[in-house]
């Protein structure tokens, strides 16, 4: 008997007893599968390996029916990129081309996938927006998104990047600088506020940066802000413009000549002028003047500062001279109460004794100590004095 496979063999040869074999089968009896084929598993039935003639080293396969891969081809029958890389061919894979920043690729084109190390582009070679490229990678942007669009790039030659665009109020390199017109509040560019009082024409900064203040405040305007009128100008009726104040010494009119030029001014004022009080606010000169070249001025603006000072410094002259008064009459009063008060004693001598009396304003007790220049005299509690003899004894 033969003994042929009933499913790889069409039959024997009767002479040899060899068996003759179908595609994909083999051996005497063709039980085995033939070259480029794996038997189907659970079954007898040989199937065909079909590894691909471009990603595979042969058409040989495992008896699991995976084929053996080029480097950079994966899949059971070899027909597909591995990982890192793309365009399958008939050849090979190309490995993907990401600079080192992505390990894979769209098999078909190439595109690199998940760049790392803030990059983005077909093979990782751009940085991400707010990043520049540098010689340690790409490096963030110092742009506040606040004060600008957050992007940067480096101009050829340079080494510092430079923000594409600073928004409104903003300038410099970083844009971290206020722009003319503008000051730095709390890290912020707010636009100066001065009332429309300054002219950016003959003052760029309009505002000083740190503080805000105005600078070159116009129109007779004065303050932080430009929002005061200078001194000797108020509001005029709409409350807009600073005019120059109409000064008023009294309730009678002034009345002031002036002669031609290189004479001197003549003023004549009423006792209301003279007694009237000066405007709160300053001392200036309200008298017109002639406008001649050569004339001068009859009166110097004096600041209310300056009366101030002077009027301070009368008062003081004035208390000192009286406290120097007052001192006087006081030391004279005292000279005068010390000469009428000196102490005087009065001795009555009489028989038997010796009666004295003092009187002293100043020093109501007396003593009477030393009165008498004898070493043997004697002060009595009560005021006596005992003087004693080698015959008589004496009290007083």
């Amino acid at each position: 008997l033969c003994n042929c496979s009933s499913v790889g063999s069409a039959g024997c040869d009767r002479t040899t007893g060899q068996c003759l074999c179908l595609a994909g089968y083999t051996g005497l009896h063709c039980h085995s599968c033939a070259h480029g084929f794996f038997p189907e598993q659970g079954g007898q039935q040989c199937q065909p390996c079909s590894c691909s003639p471009a990603g595979a080293t042969s058409d040989q396969c495992d008896h699991s029916g995976k084929c053996q891969c080029k480097v950079g081809v994966t899949d059971l029958k070899c027909d597909r990129c591995s990982e890192g890389y793309y365009r399958f061919n008939e050849s090979t894979c190309e490995p993907c081309q990401c600079n080192n920043r992505s390990q894979t690729c769209d098999s078909s084109t190439g595109t690199c996938l998940d760049c790392q190390e803030n990059t983005e582009g077909e093979h990782c070679e751009l940085c991400k927006e707010g990043f520049y490229q540098s010689t340690h990678g790409c490096q963030h942007c110092p742009c506040s998104i606040v004060a600008s669009t957050g992007t940067c790039h480096i101009q050829p030659g340079e080494s510092i990047p430079r923000c594409d665009k600073c928004k409104p109020g903003y300038t410099g390199l970083n844009c971290n600088q206020c722009d003319k017109g503008y000051y730095n509040s709390d890290s912020i560019c707010v636009r100066c506020k001065c009332n429309g009082n300054v002219d950016p024409a003959l003052s760029p900064s309009v505002c000083r940066p740190d503080s805000g203040e105005c600078i070159g405040c116009l129109y007779h305007t004065t303050g932080f802000h430009c929002e005061l009128c200078q001194e000797g100008y108020s509001r005029d009726s709409e409350g807009t413009n600073c005019t120059r104040k109409e000064a008023t010494l009294g309730l009678e009119p002034t009345e002031f000549t002036t002669s031609a030029p290189n004479t001197t001014k003549a003023t004549s004022f009423s006792t209301a002028v003279l007694n009237s009080t000066l405007s709160p606010t300053t001392l200036q000169t309200v008298f017109p003047i002639s406008s001649s070249d050569n004339s001068t001025s009859a009166f110097a603006d004096v600041s209310w500062t300056q009366f101030n000072i002077i009027i301070l410094t009368v008062i003081i002259i004035v208390v000192v001279l009286l406290m120097g008064f007052v001192g006087a009459v006081y030391m004279y009063r005292e000279y005068q109460n010390r000469k009428l008060n000196a102490p005087f004693w009065t001795i009555e001598l009489k028989e038997d004794n010796i009666s004295f009396s003092s009187y002293h304003d100043s020093i109501p007790n007396a003593d009477v100590s030393g009165l008498l220049e004898d070493d043997g005299n004697e002060v009595a509690p009560n005021g006596q004095l005992t003087l004693t003899t080698p015959m008589h004894n004496y009290k007083a």
